[in-house]
Parts: structure tokens; sequence; C-alpha cells
């Protein structure tokens, strides 16, 4: 029996929290409700928002503060390192000292940690100051699905779930959206400005609006946070990895093999910890199940299929130099996709239609790798409104009937095994939105490579389509150099720019391939572990109907 830390109100049946460290779900007059799905909004967006518009203004902030690529990988990467493992201690902070406190000092050291920032001008204190923002922000998308919760009476709870869980989604589109604005306005430093001013707004918001109270239970034990001590720096060695593999290159670099080392061992360390306690904080047993095993691998799958859009067809645009103000039209699509997507699932939300809504993401994602496969050095954003609609909408489906799942399978083992699906689902995601790039650019270098041999290979200045392309490449210097060998020098490399171009078109398109190719295979075992489930069930059903097989009355 759990340990009540404060005396528990008495509630209404449908008033009741649904498990410790939620909030109750007490009747709300309508001005209330439509406040608290504001709330929800306000900091569902601002636990995003501040990493996406870095992600999206990388380039330019690497430009300003004079970083390497590598030094600014190390930006976006620092955020993700602390806030992947933060599920581990947030989930029982709130069912022991309650939402209320959870949220105030969440938010409140996020906001601190926001303004900090501008003050801030080494790169090392930078990325300390991220390192920290990743971790007080990671509260933000479990209090924003706690707000719309309270939107609506408890029979929408699923459908608002949906919502909440979708609105952190919306970040990555309007961090694209708002971008050109804040940057014209100023310099780098807004982005961190409007940053620290959202989560300030949350802060307030929250402290006005609080949620309703919940019950309180012991739950922390001292080899919790041994446990974390482990897993944590365990997480930030992988996404290390992951980050700065493709910069310093995988097989080139030691210390990326040392650190994979130290991550191996520290999450073996952790695993046996976690497996001969009593009371673990991970259900390691139940992780070894074969239904939490295909739930782990769907889950990353699903995520790895989403970098079809943002290393993709943003790369790619990128590739011919689009930027940001090229873009904006392509964001403004993929966020209607996107709360197009949201919306289908959470109208169409029920415990029918979960799988079903996964599969179909899983099409849309296919189907957009099709349609942008064969692409040319000739297209621009909107040649990619159709395809990267189609992702949005697959994108905003499939998160909320997968929380909605791995929800249910932890709830039949018991409320203890929820810490373990919350840390399973986040770093599933994180590490799926990680590894995609990662793998996909090293497979995109490789192909640019290989297609930049055979372009150059047939590059003969005797081929008279060649001579004449250098010529015309020479006629565009002639106006400005006198030296005819300068001016051939220079439409030579002209050309080979034209060539390397050329060649990342078509490897960008072998990754479009790939990703099709990869969501066929998903979509194909998926049906199968389907059909396979059916013929079980059936197998089984006449032997529990069968008349000789029920006790006697």
């Amino acid at each position: 029996m759990p340990t009540y830390l404060k005396p528990t109100p008495e509630w209404e049946e449908h008033e009741k929290p649904t498990l410790p460290g939620s909030a109750s779900m007490p009747w709300h007059p309508p001005w209330r409700r439509v406040a608290y799905a504001l709330v929800a909004l306000l900091v569902g967006l601002t636990g995003g928002l501040g990493n996406a518009l870095l992600s999206a203004n990388l380039p330019t902030i690497q430009g300003e503060l004079g970083l390497t690529p590598s030094e600014g990988a190390w930006l976006t990467a620092s955020y993700v390192m602390s806030n992947v493992t933060a599920n581990l201690l947030i989930y029982k902070f709130r069912q022991q000292y309650g939402m209320r406190l959870f949220t105030e000092i969440g938010l409140g050291v996020y906001a601190l940690l926001s303004l900090a920032h501008l003050l801030v001008g080494s790169f090392s204190s930078t990325v300390l100051l991220r390192l920290a923002s990743g971790f007080a922000a990671a509260p933000c998308t479990t209090l924003g699905t706690l707000y719309m919760l309270q939107a609506l009476p408890r029979s929408y709870t699923g459908k608002m779930l949906v919502v909440g869980v979708g609105i952190g989604q919306l970040a990555t589109p309007l961090a694209w959206l708002l971008s050109p604005a804040l940057l014209d306005l100023g310099q780098w430093h807004n982005l961190y400005l409007f940053e620290a001013g959202l989560a300030l707004c949350a802060f307030a918001a929250v402290v006005v609006l609080k949620l309703p109270p919940g019950i309180h239970i012991k739950v922390f034990e001292p080899l919790d946070f041994l446990t974390f001590a482990l897993l944590a720096p365990a997480a930030a060695m992988v996404i290390a990895v992951l980050s700065q593999g493709y910069a310093h290159w995988w097989f080139d670099t030691p210390w990326l093999g040392w650190l994979l080392a130290g991550a191996v061992a520290l999450f073996t360390l952790a695993w046996l910890v976690e497996h001969n306690r009593a009371r673990p904080l991970l259900q390691t047993r139940w992780l070894l199940e074969g239904p939490t095993i295909r739930f782990i691998i769907g889950a990353f799958l699903i995520r790895f299929l989403t970098s079809e859009q943002t290393f993709g067809a943003v790369g790619l645009m990128r590739t011919l130099g689009m930027g940001p103000d090229q873009l904006q039209p392509l964001f403004g699509v993929i966020l209607i996709g996107t709360l197009a997507g949201i919306a289908l699932s959470a109208f169409s939300f029920g415990p029918r239609t979960l799988i079903p809504q996964i599969l179909t993401a899983i099409v849309l994602f296919g189907c957009a790798a099709a349609l942008d496969y064969d692409r040319t050095s000739l297209d621009r954003p909107q040649d990619f409104f159709l395809s990267q609609f189609l992702v949005a909408v697959g994108a905003g489906m499939f998160m909320g009937p997968l929380l909605l799942l791995g929800i249910m399978q932890a709830i039949k083992k018991g409320p203890d095994h929820i810490v373990t699906f919350m840390v399973v689902l986040s770093m599933s995601q994180t590490l799926g939105g990680f590894m995609g790039p990662a793998l996909l650019s090293t497979y995109q270098l490789h192909r640019e490579h290989v297609y930049s041999a055979q372009i150059v290979s047939r590059l003969n200045p005797a081929d008279p389509a060649v001579a004449q392309r250098i010529r015309q490449q020479q006629q565009l210097y002639a106006a400005t150099t006198a030296d005819p060998v300068l001016r051939s020098a220079q439409g030579m490399a002209q050309l080979s720019q034209a060539a390397r171009r050329e060649a990342n078109v078509r490897a960008y398109n072998d990754v479009f391939a790939l990703c099709g190719l990869l969501a066929l295979l998903f979509l194909s075992w998926s049906l199968l572990l389907m059909l396979k489930g059916a013929y079980l069930k059936k197998r089984s059903a006449p032997a529990d109907t069968d008349p000789a097989t029920k006790p006697s009355s």
C-alpha cells in the first residue's frame, strides 16, 4: 500500500485523479476551461520552441559566433542530453511533492536560464546553460498535457491527451515561420530573448491558474538517484556520438568509440542495479518482454521516418541555397498539416482506431518519400508542398495513439511501470529523431561521393558538350578576368561546383528511396504482427467458448 503524505480530499468518483501525480478532475466553468486550454498551448510550445529556434537558425548562429559545425552541433545536442532522461525523476517528483511545486520550480528555473543566455558570451558556458535548460524544460510537455486535460470533461480525456501531446510538435514549423522576423529585428540574441519571454509568460500563467490538487505518496528511494546518476551520462554519451559522428566521422575519431564504450558500461551498471531491486525505478523484466520490445522498435522507427522531412526535404533545399525566408511557405504548409493530423487523431480517437492511425501515419510517410523521389536541382520549396503536408499529417497523427498504446500496456502491469514507459518513450523518440539525421546524412554523403566520382569521370574537356559548357562558364568572368588561363580555371571550378550540386541532389533522391523502403518494410512488419495476433486470437476462441470447458453452476 502506498504511503500518503497528505490527506486525500473527498472527491466524487469522476473527480479522482487517474494516478498519483496527476491532477484531479473537478467541474470547471467554461471560461476556466478555455483558460486551461490556452495555458496548455503556451506551456507546450514553451518546452519545444526554444530548441527549435536554435536548430532552425543554427547556420546563422554559427556564423555570428564564429563556431565550427562541430561546435554548433554541441548547442543542440547539449539541450537534448539532459532532456532525454529527465522523466526518470520528474514523474516521481510530481507524485511525491505535487504538481504545483513541480510546475513552478520547472518553469521558474527554465525562465531564469533562458534569461541567463542573454548574458553569456563564451561557447562553453552557453553549452552548459543549454544543458541545464534541457532538464528544466522537460516538464513542459507533461505540464501542457495535464493542463489540456482540464479543458473538457473527463469523458473527453483521450481526445485531450492527443491534443496535449501534439502541441509540442507545432514548435518546429512555428520556429521556421518566426525566425526571419526575429533575426530581422536584431542579431541571434532575439532568439534567446523570445525564448526567455515565452518561459516567463508560461511561468506567470501556471502561477495564476494552478492545476487542481492530486494525490501525494512517498515514492523516492536512495537508489533512484544512483540509477539516474548512471543513466543520465550514458544517454548523454550516446547523444554526443550521434551529434558529433558526422562532423568528426564515425571511424576516424577514437574518443567517439570511448564514449560509446562508456555508455554501454553505465547502461549495464544501471541495468544490474535495477534488475536486483525490490522496488525498481525501471522494470527491467518488463522491458525484455516481446510486446515491450516490439513497442520500442516501432516507436523508434516511426520517429526515424519523420527524418524524411527534417533531414531530407529541408536538407535538400538548404543544399540548393534556400534559407529560412524561402522556406517559410513550406513550413506554413507543414504547420497546417500537423494541425490537421492532430485534429484527425483527436476526432477519430478510440480503442479501435489506435492501430489504424499509426498504420495510416506509416503509409503517409511512405507516400511522401515516393513523391519526393526523383527530385532535381530545379525544384523549389513549393514543389514539396504535397509531400511534406503528408509527412506533417502523419507526424501529427501518430504520437497520441503511440502514447495511449504504451500507457495501456504499462497500466496492465501496474502503476509502477509508468516511469519505465515514460523513459522508454522519451528515449525512443529522442534517439529516433537524432539517429535519423545522423545515419541519413552519412548515407547521403556516401552516395554523393559515388555520384561525384561518376560525374567528374565523364567531364572530358575534349567532349564537345563539355567544352561548350566550359566556354559558357568562362564567359561569366570575361568582364572581370583578362587572363584566359585563369578564366579557364574559374570555368572548370564552376563546372565542378555544378557537378557536386547534381551529385548531392541524386544522393538525396537515394535518401528518399531509403525512407520509402523503410516505411514499406515497417508497414509489412506491422501488418504481419496484426495478422498473427488475429490468428492466435481466433485459434484460442473455441477453447474459451467451449461449454465443456466452462465451470458448472
